[in-house]
């Protein structure tokens, strides 16, 4: 594996944990740990990205 499969396999992993979390915030936590947990959720998006804009660059 080189470098850009490494970091794809990352952003797919962090893409799926944070639609975990995303959907543990709005199911299964109804008060205010949902927020939290969506919170974060929304954060493993933004560093997925992040490593889906460093594919090719590294």
């Amino acid at each position: 594996m080189n470098k850009n499969t490494v970091l794809a396999w990352a952003t797919f992993i962090m893409v799926i944990v944070g639609l975990a979390l995303i959907a543990l915030g709005a199911f299964r936590y109804n008060e205010i740990a949902g927020w939290g947990f969506a919170s974060v959720g929304i954060g493993f998006f933004a560093i997925a990205w992040v490593f889906n804009a460093l594919k090719g660059r590294v």
